[in-house]
């Protein structure tokens, strides 16, 4: 294996574009860019949308070109509803020069339209969930005349995306869930490499808590529901941190011991974290970030059974035999029992969690893992890719240590 100085000074002479899907909010796809960014400072950006005050400072800097969409009024708030237009505005973008392209995928970026010596590696967070397997729920919402347009929208943009998987060369999945995802849609395999986290600014606090957390953007599918009517149902204080367009239905629904915090800083929220009792994690998620962060505070997670969490926690499941050095409860059942049932379960068994354990499983998810683990992704692929086009289209200057390696 090449020493990663040598990759890392080789990746350096690599023309590189990261396109992604929009900048709107950092959330767990923005701050895989960011990452991505730290790899490659040399890399331009390309976006449908942005949102500049959302950018990141190793961001804000670099050369940022957006597509048409960001001229038209209102598309930044409402990008979704401008799905119709994402696959010609991303296929505008002239990306002919570059080595290296990475796309970061969940909204549309795979896309792009790369030349014959451009090696494209799609970073895929998710295939669309609301024209793939999430389409039911979201179409069911909607009213005429949107949910006819809608469909019509997503018939013809289900055919793009699935053509459009054959531009990538290289998929990358966040989880083993995903990899089933991209298989399942696109027909491709690929190679998981889980998200960068913060971990290391995880903490143990030592004292007990207090309050149940709920973190993330409060829509429907993360089923924040769930956290609000099984802790007003048990009587627990539930701190919830986020905003988002379900908001108001959630506050409806909210009893007394539920407090919306809204969206808070780093530092409010690891404070949060560091003197909470557990983090609810009741929905299905790609991955999910958030339960590592509470990982890395020594925090046991309550979490719905389903999707990348069975990678990031080690949990009980019910009706099955005890696990060393549980990290977590899972529930199977996605309903305000199943989850209240957790939370019993949970509490009956909290002096058995051990937050040293916890925080140490946390650390296999450290952002410095994922920069090693790119990297080396990235050089291997691109030895390939180069030995697949017999050397003929990638400049040998910048790949002799790889074909050497």
């Amino acid at each position: 294996m090449q020493n990663p100085t040598s990759v890392n000074a080789e990746l350096s002479k690599l023309r590189v574009a990261i396109v992604h899907y929009w900048f709107i909010a950092r959330c767990g796809g923005e701050r895989v860019v960011e990452a991505l960014a730290e790899i490659f400072p040399q890399a331009d950006i390309f976006s449908l949308v942005v949102d500049y005050s959302t950018l990141a400072p190793i961001l804000q800097n670099r050369k940022l070109q957006t597509s048409f969409l960001q001229r038209v009024p209102g598309a930044k708030k409402f990008h979704r509803q401008f799905l119709f237009l994402h696959p010609l505005a991303l296929e505008q973008f002239d990306l002919s020069e570059y080595d290296l392209v990475i796309s970061s995928e969940s909204g549309p970026a795979k896309g792009v339209i790369t030349s014959p010596k451009t090696c494209h590696i799609c970073y895929c967070h998710s295939p669309m969930r609301y024209i793939w397997d999430m389409y039911p729920e979201y179409r069911r919402g909607m009213k005429f005349p949107v949910g006819p347009v809608f469909s019509l929208t997503a018939h013809y943009l289900r055919m793009w995306d699935h053509a459009s998987a054959s531009r990538v060369d290289y998929f990358v999945a966040n989880s083993r869930f995903i990899a089933s995802r991209i298989r399942k849609y696109y027909g491709r395999e690929s190679t998981v490499i889980h998200p960068p986290v913060n971990v290391s600014a995880g903490k143990i606090s030592g004292k007990k808590g207090e309050y149940y957390i709920a973190i993330g953007r409060l829509v429907e599918y993360k089923r924040f529901d769930l956290a609000i009517a099984a802790c007003t149902q048990l009587g627990r204080r539930l701190k919830i941190i986020g905003a988002g367009p379900y908001e108001g239905t959630l506050r409806r629904m909210a009893g007394p011991t539920v407090e919306f915090l809204g969206p808070v800083s780093d530092t409010e929220l690891r404070t949060n974290l560091a003197g909470c009792r557990a983090l609810l994690f009741p929905g299905e998620e790609d991955f999910g970030i958030v339960p590592i962060e509470a990982q890395s505070f020594g925090k046991p997670v309550v979490a719905y059974g389903s999707g990348g969490v069975l990678e990031t926690v080690r949990a009980i499941l019910p009706n099955e035999a005890a696990l060393d050095n549980p990290t977590g409860v899972f529930f199977t059942e996605s309903s305000v029992s199943g989850l209240t049932n957790a939370m019993l379960e949970f509490e009956s068994m909290e002096q058995s969690f051990r937050p040293e354990i916890i925080r140490q499983h946390s650390l296999q998810f450290d952002s410095a893992l994922f920069k090693r683990r790119m990297s080396d992704f990235v050089a291997s692929a691109l030895r390939d890719f180069r030995e697949r086009n017999q050397g003929a289209v990638l400049e040998d200057r910048v790949f002799d240590a790889f074909a050497g390696a």
